[in-house]
């Protein structure tokens, strides 16, 4: 949900359209500057979510963030704003922070890795005193991206100092782009399998709902309103049926969220028989 008109209406607008959680940025996602969060301004944000919605809130980190990156002063500044990203979802009530696992542009993957493993090691230390969960999220694989394989989370689990304070978000679009099927049963079925063998159901957390634009394997990320891409309706009533995900959080996150999010959110409820199907809006 957009904070342009203040954290605790972006809760209210939530709850408007019907939604029991709530995912949002605690600041500009394209600026490394942050302002403080005043009291009053926190209190009125966790009263909102107490008062509007079924599930703790999740946020999501600043855009500019990189913990694999091989500049060391993008690393030092991204070190920094994470923490402070942390201190403002602790400050707020926020239980999930997600963040993309980084690029190791000017490197090789395997020091991309390392970088990040050092990134979090030193996260993690210095929050102790908070309850925050750092969701690695999945990425689509675009150029030297990290997280797009599977096997980039059991490697990092194993290398952590604390790896109990991290999960897993599990983004449909980008896990459809970087190759994995999702668009029958049986692909489903495969795909979640493989997710449990190599990284392991329980270390989900979230999961974003949204439809693809590109291609199976594209490595493209570009969201696409839900049943309106490459992904269609099936893989999002499979995973909304599916009683091992029944109480992760669901975020969508696709284009318009002003315009469109009413109707993703309806035409997922649609799908397990909640709502009529919606009419998809007008231009």
């Amino acid at each position: 949900m957009p904070i342009t008109k203040g954290l605790d209406t972006a809760v209210a607008n939530g709850s408007a359209i019907g939604c029991t959680v709530v995912q949002l940025f605690t600041k500009n996602p394209q600026q490394w500057r942050s302002r403080t969060i005043s009291q009053q301004e926190a209190a009125a944000f966790r009263d909102a979510n107490a008062r509007l919605m079924s599930a703790p809130p999740v946020a999501h980190d600043s855009y500019l963030i990189n913990l694999a990156a091989a500049d060391p002063d993008i690393l030092q500044k991204s070190r920094g704003a994470f923490l402070e990203e942390l201190r403002r979802c602790e400050e707020l009530g926020i239980a999930i922070l997600v963040t993309h696992m980084g690029s190791y542009r000017d490197s090789t993957e395997e020091e991309g890795l390392a970088r990040l493993v050092e990134s979090l090691n030193l996260i993690l230390e210095e929050s102790a005193d908070t309850s925050v969960v750092i969701a690695l999220e999945t990425t689509a694989g675009q150029g030297s991206y990290l997280g797009s394989r599977f096997e980039h989370f059991p490697w990092i689990f194993q290398h952590v100092e604390h790896p109990e304070r991290l999960r897993v978000c599990f983004d449909t679009c980008h896990a459809f782009a970087a190759g994995y099927d999702l668009r029958t049963e049986e692909a489903y079925s495969a795909t979640m399998s493989e997710f449990e063998a190599v990284v392991g159901l329980d270390r989900l957390c979230a999961f974003h709902l949204n439809d693809c634009k590109g291609e199976l394997g594209s490595r493209v990320d570009r969201h696409e309103h839900i049943g309106h891409g490459q992904l269609g309706d099936t893989p999002f009533r499979l995973l909304l049926e599916d009683p091992r995900f029944s109480a992760l959080p669901k975020i969508i996150e696709t284009p318009q969220p002003e315009q469109m999010h009413a109707y993703n959110l309806s035409k997922l409820r649609s799908l397990i028989g909640l709502c009529p199907p919606p009419a998809y809006p007008s231009a």
